[in-house]
């Protein structure tokens, strides 16, 4: 039974979506979880309106950084439990090979860095997929993670990144 589980949040560039995952995860599971972020394409730099959100949501933001996920790759980097997708292009592209053989699974998030619109179009979509991971990764705190084999695991936190009502679909996980 591990008492702490390995996180690592890909996205194409690290911008945004799998920097918010890192922080939110950093932030609600200190004792549980410990969550890394990185881009198959880093962009370099933390886009500034992720930077504003977190911020807003009192989140720290300052290790915070866009890099490669092939800082995770090599054989002597630290063993992901976990790996989520959060971006539909980096979901599709061929992966490293992850050591330790993490569980996979891909959480589509509308990348809020493409949103072209007014300030606050913008603002507001980097705070829906704030909200997005956030109630994500609170359902995946719930869940009994060390009582699950890889396979319900990856089946479970899956389920966790459909589009559904929670009234009347809730997850048929334990």
């Amino acid at each position: 039974m591990k008492n702490r589980y390995y996180v690592l949040f890909l996205c194409t560039a690290n911008s945004a979506r799998s920097l918010m995952g890192e922080a939110l995860v950093n932030a609600m599971a200190v004792e549980r979880l410990r969550a890394f972020s990185a881009g198959s394409h880093p962009a370099g730099q933390v886009h500034p309106v992720t930077a504003q959100v977190l911020e807003r949501a009192g989140l720290p933001t300052t290790n915070l950084r866009s890099k490669s996920w092939e800082e995770f790759a090599h054989s002597s980097a630290r063993k992901m439990d976990l790996i989520i997708t959060v971006c539909d292009q980096a979901a599709g592209e061929a992966c490293p090979t992850w050591p330790g053989h993490p569980v996979r699974v891909h959480w589509s998030i509308p990348d809020p860095a493409r949103v072209d619109g007014t300030p606050e179009q913008i603002q507001e979509a980097f705070t829906a997929a704030l909200k997005t991971l956030q109630q994500r990764i609170s359902q995946l705190l719930a869940l009994p993670l060390e009582t699950l084999d890889s396979v319900a695991a990856k089946s479970c936190i899956e389920q966790l990144g459909q589009k559904r009502e929670p009234s009347t679909n809730p997850l048929p996980c334990p």
